[in-house]
């Protein structure tokens, strides 16, 4: 996303210099944060409608009646910019670690007498450390996108805008801060904001610039649309991240890591491969046999992976490891074979048989949620 200069210079000079005061006041408060939400007002008098006005007279001239009008007065009704920008959603977006694209979504309603362009940009809260609820990561690749459809859903592909073109008064639109969750650590809490700026309107498909206010020290002009700031304090007068009458807004919306444990299982089996009497027609456990340790690793829990899955087995008394038997893959079919073997190759399955602890090891990056992987090993018998 190329962000717009003025937005970003806007935003270092009035916010960034604010925000980790703002964050350590905000958390005071819990972690989960709504701005001050605006009420929609009935429809007012569009900005530059042109208001004229002339006055009649009469009166008499020696018992004649006579009429005249007085000169027009003309004025044009100024632009009175306010806007509210609130999170909107129930809670904290809950993410896992590695979660690419995740959404936070927010509502923009637009106030002003007029259709206004807005600018927007997003920003999160450094981690600091030193109170309960703290945010203790950052999110990477965020970006900021307005709702093209109207559905209130981000679609990736489809919600491509990256600024609000042309909010009719008293119109809202759904507006998300989109990104990636990191892969590793053990975090919890992120906490984003959405940062929007009241920009110049009217021509359909061009970002606009951001509004200066005019002077109010100056006289009204009657002929021209003056630009005075009327929006509140977004988030309260309590916090410092925006102020009144400034023509900018912020909200703040977290990502918060939803899933701490999965329903991991793991089943061990023992089939007989062979013996040497019988030898590969219904084996028994005979000594000399050889025997298959099967064990099946599965995660019930869809959507969550479970991370850096280590199986320890020992080898059990009165049997003696085969090496090079260990392998690690996709679970085969029960009687016939355990593993599709994968050990060694691009996965990351990793295994290895300890003589001096009698113990066989595998390690399994990733077990996907819904998904199954499986280990087996062989012995004889003594």
């Amino acid at each position: 996303m190329t962000t717009d200069p003025t937005t970003t210079t806007i935003f270092n000079r009035e916010y960034k210099a604010m925000f980790a005061n703002k964050i350590r006041l905000l958390l005071l408060s819990g972690t989960a944060v709504l701005a001050t939400t605006g009420t929609a007002h009935a429809a007012e008098t569009v900005a530059g409608t042109v208001i004229s006005n002339t006055a009649q007279v009469t009166y008499t001239v020696n018992g004649t009646p006579q009429s005249t009008n007085s000169t027009t007065s003309t004025f044009v009704v100024d632009r009175k910019v306010n806007f509210t920008v609130v999170v909107d959603q129930a809670a904290n977006t809950k993410v896992n670690l590695g979660q690419v694209g995740a959404v936070t979504s927010f509502k923009l309603t637009n106030t002003t007498n007029g259709a206004q362009d807005f600018l927007l940009d997003s920003a999160q809260a450094v981690p600091i450390g030193i109170l309960p609820g703290v945010p203790d990561f950052t999110m990477s690749n965020l970006k900021v996108f307005v709702d093209s459809n109207g559905n209130g859903v981000y679609d990736p592909g489809t919600d491509t805008a990256t600024f609000i073109d042309e909010l009719a008064p008293d119109a809202s639109i759904e507006v998300f801060i989109v990104g990636d969750v990191p892969t590793t650590g053990s975090p919890n809490l992120a906490l984003v904001a959405l940062h929007a700026v009241a920009a110049s309107g009217g021509a359909t498909g061009t970002k606009g610039t951001a509004l200066i206010p005019t002077d109010l020290n100056l006289g009204n002009a009657d002929n021209t649309v003056d630009i005075v700031f009327a929006d509140n304090d977004s988030d309260g007068l309590l916090y410092l991240g925006d102020i009144a009458r400034n023509g900018q807004g912020i909200a703040y919306s977290g990502y918060e890591i939803g899933v701490r444990n999965v329903a991991l299982t793991v089943t061990k089996t023992a089939r007989v491969i062979s013996d040497d009497v019988n030898l590969l027609v219904n084996p028994k456990a005979l000594p000399g046999a050889t025997v298959e340790y099967c064990l099946t690793v599965n995660n019930a829990t869809l959507l969550t992976s479970a991370s850096n899955v280590v199986l320890t087995d020992v080898v059990p008394a009165n049997t003696t490891f085969v090496p090079g038997t260990l392998t690690i893959g996709l679970p085969g079919v029960l009687g016939v074979t355990c593993t599709l073997a994968a050990l060694g190759t691009t996965t990351g399955y990793t295994g290895a048989y300890d003589t001096t602890s009698k113990t066989v090891t595998a390690t399994i990056p990733t077990v996907l949620g819904g998904t199954s992987v499986a280990a087996s090993f062989r012995v004889t018998i003594n």
